[in-house]
């Protein structure tokens, strides 16, 4: 219980500043009423402790079931189960997804239908399917991270020039949204076992990063094929409407979404759930009391999800979306800028999966690359994401595809500069920027600023954002390795800069 502890100290740590940040716009630029505020810290509340639930989880269950999987597809020596292996627990762990799963309902309610959550969860996790498999196969024949990001973001460039604006949109939000709080803890534990086919110890610890950012891609390159196949539409935007303030209610809001919150909760986990007695017989045939406590861990992971997921829909994402509304009324739109800054700063502390990510790289490179410098550079960069999704509300005449490219052709040029390892952190960073957290609260902020405008398209500019999110870390963490190559030769530490 000691783990679990820190965590819940931990979690009071990264959504305070989020609530101080809505406190002070309450009190100053954005009265929201005692009773929505009411709610939001109900809603905070909820999300400490089912954070805090479920990291104890990933951390005794999901985490193990991860590497133990990968570590033992590499022992049965047998590349055809490898790769079938990396195709089913890929489409598991997607369609699976919090983060994914949000994001799918939120494109069919803004759509009205007319681009189901059904339809997207599938082909997105198709997608990621195909390209956790060929991740694998890419580590077996020893082929370049940098040369596979490099061809698939060239494929993905091309797929693009075919592709309507909306669905370029979604194609890249769909991407960071797929690698959240299920998917990133148990891709990271499954990289780090199939890491080990390299016998040389810096190409192991270089290939334990990049699934991530594997995984990614493929949720991209699947969304756009989709359009390409069903050809260029006209889709029905839905409107927000503002919240009246007098009304609102406190309690009942949570109460209601527990039903949905522990269906999707067990939707989320039942395909690992069942994965995992398979293996257990198949391959694990681990002790009874060692199996006991990753069972025991995936409860504390199922308990969580439901405790978080309720907190996050029924306390932060109205409040998000009203706080965006009302500043884009404000006369001065620099307070929006900066307040999406600001959100975007602390939000990506609270992300569950970046808790992971950034103590798997502090295990991996044993506490070379510190923690807090990665969370830095993360916050850093998604601040000013958010901030430049606002700018391109407010500036019709941007388009998406104005910032993405310039963005990833820099980020590309920069990885055959960087060092090995900063790349594949780089790009997965970029994928775990963008979990359950920034895809509601984030995202219900930048639509509700968006519906505040008749120039603005809710479709088109608020599903911008969780593209931009998710490019902005792939910068920031790869300056972060310069700075640590810079360092490193004068310590004459090798990072792996060449290759």
């Amino acid at each position: 219980m000691t783990i679990l502890a820190g965590l819940f100290k931990d979690n009071i740590k990264t959504v305070v500043p989020i609530v101080a940040v809505v406190l002070v716009l309450n009190f100053t630029l954005v009265p929201l009423g005692g009773s929505l505020i009411a709610r939001f810290l109900v809603g905070s509340i909820l999300i400490i402790i089912g954070l805090s639930l479920f990291l104890f989880g990933v951390e005794i269950g999901i985490t193990p079931m991860g590497s133990l999987t990968g570590s033992s597809l590499v022992k049965t020596n047998k590349l055809p189960v490898v790769l079938i292996g990396g195709l089913i627990l890929g489409f598991f762990i997607s369609i699976a997804e919090p983060g994914l799963m949000v994001l799918a309902y939120q494109v069919d309610f803004v759509t009205l239908s007319a681009i189901s959550a059904w339809k997207l969860l599938i082909v997105v996790s198709i997608g990621l399917a195909v390209i956790v498999s060929l991740g694998f196969l890419r580590v077996v024949v020893k082929m370049s991270l940098k040369l596979f990001l490099l061809l698939s973001y060239l494929l993905i460039f091309i797929l693009a020039f075919f592709t309507q604006p909306e669905f370029l949109a979604i194609a890249f939000d769909a991407s960071g949204a797929t690698t959240g709080i299920l998917a990133v803890p148990f891709l990271l534990a499954l990289a780090v076992g199939i890491s080990r086919l390299r016998r040389d110890s810096v190409a192991s610890e270089e290939d334990s990063f990049g699934l991530v950012a594997e995984a990614s891609a493929g949720a991209i390159m699947s969304v756009l094929i989709l359009n390409i196949i069903i050809g260029t539409q006209e889709y029905a935007v839905a409107s927000l409407e503002p919240i009246e303030l007098g009304n609102a209610a406190v309690l009942s809001p949570f109460v209601h979404l527990i039903p949905e919150a522990l269906k999707e909760s067990f939707v989320s986990l039942l395909p690992l759930t069942v994965s995992l007695f398979v293996l257990q017989k198949v391959l694990f045939h681990l002790e009874k009391r060692q199996f006991a406590r990753m069972v025991k861990g995936f409860l504390y992971a199922f308990l969580g999800l439901v405790v978080f997921l309720i907190g996050v829909n029924g306390g932060f994402m109205e409040i998000a979306s009203e706080i965006g509304l009302r500043l884009a009324l404000v006369e001065n739109k620099v307070w929006l800028v900066v307040t999406a800054f600001a959100l975007g700063f602390f939000t990506i502390l609270a992300e569950p999966a970046v808790f992971v990510l950034t103590h798997t790289i502090e295990d991996v490179t044993s506490g070379y690359v510190k923690r807090k410098a990665v969370g830095a550079a993360l916050s850093i960069g998604v601040g000013s994401a958010v901030a430049l999704a606002i700018i391109r509300v407010l500036t019709p005449s941007i388009e998406l595809w104005h910032i993405l490219l310039p963005g990833y052709i820099i980020a590309i040029a920069m990885m055959y500069y960087a060092p090995n390892l900063f790349v594949g952190i780089a790009f997965d960073a970029g994928g775990v920027a963008t979990g359950p957290m920034t895809a509601t609260f984030i995202l219900a902020f930048v639509q509700g600023a968006a519906s505040a405008f008749e120039g603005a398209n809710l479709l088109r500019d608020g599903f911008g954002m969780i593209a931009l999110v998710a490019m902005a870390p792939i910068i920031t963490l790869q300056i972060l390795g310069f700075i640590f190559q810079a360092r490193s030769r004068k310590q004459g530490v090798d990072t792996g800069a060449e290759g």
